[in-house]
């Protein structure tokens, strides 16, 4: 029974909890198949996984789905109850464990709920791997009995040990003087970010670090930066920080309110890399749709930018091909290899608050390095996305619209990956130019459909 083509997404399995595809049964289906093929790394013991969740409410029930699941397969499962996914990728790596369970939505609403997966050493899931857990899906196994029915045990000191990581990954030096606001959004970030940046040497006031397993992101956190904007100028902080529901993202904000996205950190931590001999060959990972003016920033700082598709997994792919120290998204996901497999909001957050002590500068002058362009984005509903973006009206479009651009400026138009859209972005010198670009062409591709 291979149902799961459509299983897996970009990142993991997710979709409405406990509804058409999300329900207890799959998760039971999709562990115990994880277990089985991801268990093979050692054959002398049982596989081991670290099961961790962020506070949905459905949480609760899919974690009990996901440690049957993985009983019934025969491994041992190891919960640690709410932490960021990041915390749960570490732990597999420092607890030697087979594979690693994340139950979190990230960023979505709380209905939705997601399964992200990841192999030994804490490293997502390539292409082979990830298509052999989807093939097991509701396959039939041998099932073992008895003593070889894994068990089932919790792991107490998990936000401790994820802690004290956070801390060695950091340059020394400690973050008093600072005051920070940080935005939990109501999730994994609440039982973490508060004490780590506390312990750093930082002032921190905590904000919606109150998760009740409905509220998360509920008009807070990465995605709705408004109450963390005028909480910082409220509370005279330095800065503030806000995360997702996984606390793998981050974004910030200055003493005065203003918005410091993915590509702004990026830039603050590409040189600071450089300054350090940290940034392996001069060289930063981003995707394509990052500012041009990161491009720019880099170029002068003589760090080179090598881009990606959009999606952290490409990210990663390319720091590992190339060995590079630095990459990341627009969105706040970043990635610093050395200390983590994947996006960790809470090292972003620690690294930025690190620079800032060292620098003694404020971050809106340390964010100064990049001076991002307009860009506007349109997303265009159509029937057959592939179709549309490769027609000849609309490939002309564009090229027109590029060379009236030359280099100040920049389109990028691609298919959704998940939905039936057209995404069309324009960045242009002039918020005008960039606006009126971006709809004469979102026209065309309608004209298309």
């Amino acid at each position: 029974m291979n149902v799961a083509r459509a299983l897996f997404g970009t990142d993991g399995v997710r979709g409405l909890a406990n509804g058409e595809l999300l329900t207890p049964e799959l998760a039971v289906s999709l562990a115990a198949s994880a277990a089985r093929v991801l268990g093979e790394r050692n054959r002398n013991r049982r596989p081991v996984a670290v099961v961790g969740r962020d506070p949905r409410a459905s949480g609760e029930m899919l974690e009990a789905a996901v440690v049957a699941g993985l009983a019934s397969a025969g491994a041992d499962a190891v919960r640690v109850g709410v932490l960021p996914t990041p915390a749960v990728a570490h732990l597999v790596d420092a607890l030697d464990a087979d594979l690693g369970v994340m139950i979190s939505a990230s960023h979505n609403p709380m209905p939705d709920n997601g399964i992200k997966l990841f192999a030994a050493g804490g490293h997502k899931l390539p292409d082979a791997l990830e298509t052999a857990v989807e093939d097991g899906v509701g396959s039939a196994a041998v099932r073992p009995t008895g003593a070889a029915i894994g068990r089932v045990r919790d792991l107490d000191e998990a936000i401790d040990r994820y802690t004290t990581h956070l801390l060695r990954s950091t340059p020394v030096g400690s973050l008093a003087g600072l005051r920070v606001v940080v935005d939990c959004a109501h999730g994994s970030a609440s039982t973490v970010a508060p004490g780590a940046y506390r312990r750093a040497g930082a002032d921190v006031v905590a904000l919606h670090a109150d998760p009740d397993g409905l509220n998360i992101n509920d008009g807070v956190g990465s995605t709705h930066l408004g109450p963390l904007q005028v909480a910082v100028r409220e509370h005279g902080a330095d800065l503030g920080i806000a995360h997702d529901g996984d606390a793998d993202r981050c974004l910030a904000v200055d003493a005065t309110g203003a918005v410091v996205d993915g590509d702004q950190i990026m830039a603050v931590l590409a040189v600071a890399m450089q300054e350090a001999g940290e940034l392996h060959e001069d060289t930063l990972v981003a995707t394509v749709m990052s500012n041009l003016g990161l491009h720019l920033a880099m170029k002068a700082a003589g760090i080179a930018l090598r881009t990606t598709q959009v999606g952290d997994r490409y990210v990663l792919e390319e720091l590992r091909t190339g060995g590079y120290t630095l990459g990341g998204e627009q969105s706040g996901h970043v990635v610093l290899p050395a200390y983590s497999t994947t996006g960790d909001g809470l090292l972003t957050a620690l690294r930025l608050m690190a620079r800032m002590a060292a620098t003694r500068s404020s971050l809106a002058e340390l964010a100064g390095v990049l001076a991002p362009l307009p860009q506007v984005l349109h997303n265009v509903q159509v029937v057959d996305k592939a179709a549309v973006a490769g027609s000849v009206e609309v490939r002309h479009a564009v090229e027109a619209a590029q060379v009236e651009l030359g280099d100040t400026g920049r389109v990028l138009l691609r298919p959704s990956g998940t939905e039936q859209l057209v995404r069309v972005m324009v960045e242009a010198p002039t918020e005008e130019q960039a606006r009126a670009t971006a709809a004469a062409l979102a026209e065309v591709v309608a004209a298309a459909n």
